[in-house]
């Protein structure tokens, strides 16, 4: 439920909502998800978290980057870390939890409602804390991949829980090819 006078910030997991929208089939076209929550309400901030890979040439992620950077979104970004695993496999760590959860407490007194794209079962206790600020939760994630995509008792603390797969329409374009840049319609 959202109401047209309510100040609204957008909080997105870009790792988590990348991988919740792939498991079911689309991507997210950024510029239809953020005019979607500024008809819902008065947007205030859209922040988008990822980690980016430093020492690469080409990093696929880099022109989305760019893209939100110079189209309203607020991005938060730090380098990742590279490891291998005990199996001798390249792995890639960037958590961004703690920067998510300081922005939106920061911003918890001047917003009505926060609205996070994740399914992370770690956020609960930041759900807890906004509420307790009078701030009202909605988070966006899917139960209906396999396996769910979102944290039970996350999904229980919040507001409300809004379905990815039901914003697909509004939000969503077929999967593209992330070997080649991504260029804008604009």
């Amino acid at each position: 439920m959202f109401y047209r006078d309510e100040r609204l910030a957008l909080f997105i997991d870009g790792s988590n909502l990348y991988a919740a929208a792939k498991s079911l089939g689309f991507d997210i076209d950024y510029k239809l998800l953020r005019q979607e929550f500024m008809r819902r309400g008065k947007l205030l901030r859209a922040f988008y978290y990822t980690a980016l890979l430093e020492n690469e040439e080409y990093s696929p992620i880099r022109p989305l980057v760019d893209w939100l950077n110079y189209n309203g979104f607020t991005m938060v970004t730090k380098p990742a870390k590279e490891y291998t695993d005990s199996m001798g496999r390249r792995k890639v760590k960037g958590n961004m939890d703690i920067e998510l959860t300081v922005d939106a407490l920061e911003l918890a007194p001047h917003i009505d409602h926060a609205v996070l794209f994740s399914g992370d079962g770690d956020f609960r206790p930041l759900i807890e804390a906004l509420q307790r600020q009078g701030v009202r939760v909605s988070v966006v994630s899917t139960i209906r991949s396999q396996p769910p995509m979102i944290a039970d008792e996350l999904r229980r603390q919040a507001d409300n829980f809004i379905e990815l797969e039901e914003l697909k329409d509004v939000i969503g374009r077929p999967p593209r090819d992330f070997d080649r840049p991504e260029r804008s319609e604009e």
